[in-house]
């Protein structure tokens, strides 16, 4: 099995001790006997890309004053596209510092994940991940800032809007250019605040408790269950407003194009009882018609329609019955029976 290997632009300073570890990322192929159509990761990553939904700022650090990107939410946002296409990541962690800093716990590792496609190969991506914590869970907030940044460059996870008041700045605080003040005041108006350098809240700064954020709406199933053009509207709206791309926009409208559809289409869940019920009236009919012509019973009236059609009358279809409920009738006012 060949294994090729595709160096970033960091691969250069591996020898730099103060820059991050290198980020490689290494393909594998699919094994043998995998099925020729089954999509291969490339193509699985694509189309996971197409339908993710963007992620903001939702989660808010009380005690530091910003707003961040929680794991949960990024991990919601991406939850049913992996399960649409067929993907899944494993990791592992192939490199793990960790060392006291005052009263806090400073961890650095590198995470090394294994990003599988239906077809069963993979990209193996090797991500750093750092985080300082009071007591037991830095391990577990660098673990988690490795998977979102995953996930936010693997995919390009969009988000709902670019931040000017960035805070992976060195200074966070610091005051912005003049031409940037009036549009970060229109989005403290907005309430949008400000992040800071830290990703996570360790245990010993949590906030006071606040309303859990609900999870990221699904527009796709919203739209497929409007009750009308108007609700379906509604969420159309909602999804632009939300940021979402243009290719999920349009998978909104074809959505909407096949409700209309099948809105056009006549009941066929009705047509077997509708069509059960006329012929019943029919064959009732061919009975009456039979006795008015001077048929002893509904076993003549059987036997007489069976030397006709070839076919007892339950059997025949509407029309059949009908035609036969004419002759009859017709027969009975000529005066007898053939």
């Amino acid at each position: 099995m060949t294994v090729t290997t595709l160096p970033t632009a960091l691969t250069e300073h591996r020898a730099a001790p103060t820059l991050l570890p290198a980020v490689e990322v290494v393909y594998v192929p699919a094994p043998d006997g995998a099925p020729a159509d089954a999509p291969r990761v490339f193509a699985a990553i694509n189309a996971v890309m197409r339908d993710a939904m963007p992620v903001g700022k939702n989660q808010r650090n009380e005690q530091q004053n910003y707003a961040f990107r929680g794991i949960d939410d990024v991990m919601s946002a991406m939850a049913g596209p992996f399960r649409t296409h067929g993907l899944f990541i494993l990791p592992t962690i192939a490199e793990h510092k960790q060392q006291r800093d005052g009263k806090m716990t400073r961890t650095a590792i590198t995470m090394r994940y294994r990003v599988y496609g239906p077809a069963g190969d993979c990209l193996l991506a090797d991500v750093p991940g750092e985080a300082f914590d009071y007591a037991d869970k830095s391990t577990n907030k660098a673990q988690s800032a490795a998977l979102k940044y995953l996930l936010f460059t693997l995919f390009m996870l969009p988000v709902d809007g670019r931040s000017i008041d960035d805070g992976d700045r060195q200074h966070p605080t610091a005051e912005p250019p003049p031409e940037h003040r009036a549009e970060q005041q229109q989005r403290k108006q907005r309430q949008q605040p400000r992040r800071s350098n830290r990703a996570e809240v360790g245990p010993g700064e949590q906030p006071p408790p606040q309303a859990p954020a609900g999870p990221p709406r699904d527009y796709l199933a919203e739209a497929t269950a409007a009750p009308s053009p108007e609700a379906f509207a509604t969420v159309r709206a909602a999804a632009v407003e939300a940021g979402a791309p243009a290719d999920y926009l349009a998978r909104l409208d074809a959505v909407a194009t096949q409700k209309r559809t099948e809105a056009n289409q006549p009941d066929r869940r009705q047509g077997p009882a509708a069509v059960d019920q006329e012929q019943a009236a029919a064959l009732s009919e061919l009975y009456d018609a039979a006795r008015t012509a001077g048929l002893v019973d509904n076993a003549e009236a059987d036997q007489t329609f069976a030397n006709r059609y070839g076919r007892p009358p339950a059997e025949a279809n509407v029309d059949q019955l009908r035609e036969m409920r004419d002759d009859l009738l017709d027969h009975a006012r000529a005066g007898g029976v053939q």
